[in-house]
């Protein structure tokens, strides 16, 4: 959501480049209305448009998001705690967003509060094509829809020419154009483009009217009777006034401008290659899932096949992918059309990672992995035979199981009943209250990140045993050994009702200052 409001934002500073550098110096006052009106709902949209060819007009590159552990000398930060620290944040900000729009929803019901008082207050003059509102003892003169409001104190010679004026807002809806923007206002308190817009659609509805206006007289008596009044201006945003005293002059200097030349509308086609650029980014973008079909989860289903021949089991746990083991002679991968990883949608892209990542952290056994589309239009991931060197003998079923594919996993004090998101986050949350962080910068390493890989099973008894570290130095490693050393006993992990030791392994970066 973040990115998307930065993209919105980031389209209406073009916009109003474009419109700021090219067009609000001409006189096609009519389409730079549509102009200002249009460009800040593109915006709002664009971000929402995938082209697909522009997608295959630049070559996919392939982003690895690993749930890894960042630890620094300063500070120190881990997935887990950036979860809940998000989370958390993400609270307050959705709070903050609430009452900054609830502040102004507040006063744009104040503001539309005192036109009401001021229809309900003052005399008024039903007229044919609207309603003449006078406000005693006042020079202002501004209009609401159909309601025209003129102070008392405006000389009668000029409210003719005023009522005119404000006539041409009232036909041509104008209060419509601000109260889309008091509304986006409301949802984007936040955003500094939306104020921008609204200053130049109302300074556009006053060149709009005086060009209306000043064809039925001379533009001297016109420009003469906005300079002969001491200006009040009523201080609502929404309505549209006659006299405004940081207008007046950019009014009259429009006045005063020869029309422009039709030739000039060719400046509109400026638009065409930045909205093809806007739709090439948003298309080309990381966050481009949309685009992919999104698969749906479902128990998750483990194929074995041992010796050549194929087992399956379907277990309780709903994943995007299943999996697919081959160990032992005869060994064939599963019969299907082998996969890219950008054929996967969101959700089983970060399976596929966590499988990956899996199988290249562990010191005595590493596995290739490779996706395939399988039984049931699922698709699965399989480790090549490859990976598992010289091992060629009968192999039987072992009590030892991955932790991305057990039923139930080990289950960490304080967290529900195998719940693997928790146990992964406690993990990761010790390490980040126990690890020395401070210490990597006095160990002579070269500047940047050092990934560092732990390997542990957690065994029957609950015990964590087996830890294997590679890591960039001694010291480091003797400081993971000593955090693991110092989990808790956790609940064993299950599968098909049985007690199963569980292997587990953690990849980390420091960074090196």
């Amino acid at each position: 959501m973040i990115n998307y409001i930065l993209q919105v934002i980031l389209f209406q500073v073009l916009f109003l480049a474009i419109y700021d550098f090219f067009l609000s110096k001409e006189t096609f006052f009519t389409k730079n209305r549509w102009y200002l009106i249009s460009t800040p709902i593109l915006s709002f949209l664009i971000p929402l448009i995938k082209v697909p060819s522009f997608q295959k007009a630049i070559s996919q590159e392939y982003i690895v998001y690993l749930p890894e552990i960042m630890l620094s000398p300063e500070r120190a930060i881990q997935q887990v705690i950036e979860q809940s620290t998000f989370d958390q944040s993400l609270n307050y900000i959705t709070i903050l967003f609430w009452i900054g729009a609830g502040l102004f929803l507040m006063l744009f019901l104040m503001k539309l509060g005192k036109i009401i008082n001021l229809i309900r207050q003052h005399k008024t003059e039903q007229k044919s094509d609207f309603t003449l509102i006078f406000i005693p003892n006042q020079t202002k003169a501004f209009s609401f829809f159909n309601y025209i409001f003129l102070g008392k104190e405006i000389p009668v010679s000029q409210q003719e020419k005023i009522i005119q004026h404000e006539m041409v807002h009232s036909k041509q809806k104008h209060s419509i154009d601000l109260l889309m923007f008091e509304f986006l206002k409301i949802v984007m308190w936040f955003n500094p483009m939306i104020y921008s817009y609204q200053k130049r659609i109302t300074l556009l509805h006053e060149y709009i009217s005086d060009e209306v206006v000043s064809k039925k007289e001379a533009k001297e008596i016109y420009i003469n009777n906005l300079l002969s009044n001491y200006f009040q201006v009523e201080n609502i945003s929404f309505v549209n006034q006659f006299y405004k005293q940081s207008l007046i002059k950019k009014r009259i200097m429009m006045m005063t401008k020869k029309q422009s030349k039709k030739m000039n509308q060719l400046k509109y086609l400026v638009l065409l290659p930045v909205l093809t650029s806007m739709l090439f980014y948003t298309s080309c973008s990381e966050n481009n899932s949309e685009v992919l079909a999104e698969g749906k989860k479902a128990p998750q289903t483990m194929y074995i096949n041992a010796n050549g021949k194929l087992n399956q089991t379907i277990g309780k746990e709903e994943t995007f992918l299943d999996v697919y083991i081959g160990i032992g002679e005869g060994y064939q991968f599963p019969k299907g059309k082998e996969l890219n990883v950008n054929a996967l949608s969101e959700g089983e892209k970060l399976e596929y990672l966590e499988f990956k990542e899996s199988s290249e952290s562990g010191e005595t056994f590493k596995l290739d992995v490779k996706i395939f589309e399988y039984k049931n239009n699922r698709k699965v991931v399989a480790f090549s035979p490859q990976s598992f060197g010289n091992i060629t003998e009968k192999v039987e079923y072992k009590s030892e199981m991955s932790f991305m594919v057990i039923d139930k996993a080990p289950t960490f004090p304080g967290c529900e009943t195998g719940d693997k998101d928790c146990f992964s986050k406690m993990i990761q949350k010790h390490f980040v209250n126990n690890f020395d962080s401070k210490m990597v910068n006095e160990l002579g390493l070269s500047k940047g990140r050092k990934r560092i890989f732990i390997g542990f099973k957690i065994d029957k008894q609950g015990a964590i045993v087996d830890v294997q570290v590679r890591a960039p130095h001694e010291d480091i490693k003797a400081e993971v050994l000593s955090v693991m050393s110092s989990l808790p006993k956790v609940i064993p992990g299950e599968n098909e009702g049985k007690v199963v030791a569980v292997k587990y392994s953690i990849p980390f970066t420091i960074i090196v200052e």
